[in-house]
């Protein structure tokens, strides 16, 4: 299994969430660090990443043989989540 790396953004607002919430979407980080490409994820057109949604919240990540890194974890229908991986590149 990869390890996670959050970025101190992504770890914020995961902090910040309601405990359910907090759960689900850890609970989804574990299982990308399992399985990076699930049926339900998708390749960002135009960034080397990948987007993974849980309930309303999403998760931008990419990945390698040892690290699961996800930089941004966000609102699902909030545009703020592409200005801020606008802002990575």
């Amino acid at each position: 299994m990869r390890r996670i790396n959050l970025s101190k953004r992504a770890q914020k607002f995961l902090d910040q969430l309601p405990p359910k919430q907090r759960r689900q979407v850890s609970g989804k980080l574990l299982e990308l660090a399992k399985d990076p490409t699930p049926a339900d994820s998708g390749q960002l057109k135009g960034f080397p990443y990948l987007r993974a949604d849980i309930g309303e919240y999403r998760i931008i990540y990419r990945y390698d043989d040892d690290v699961l890194y996800a930089p941004i974890v966000g609102k699902r229908n909030d545009d703020d989540v592409y200005r801020q991986l606008r802002r990575l590149d």
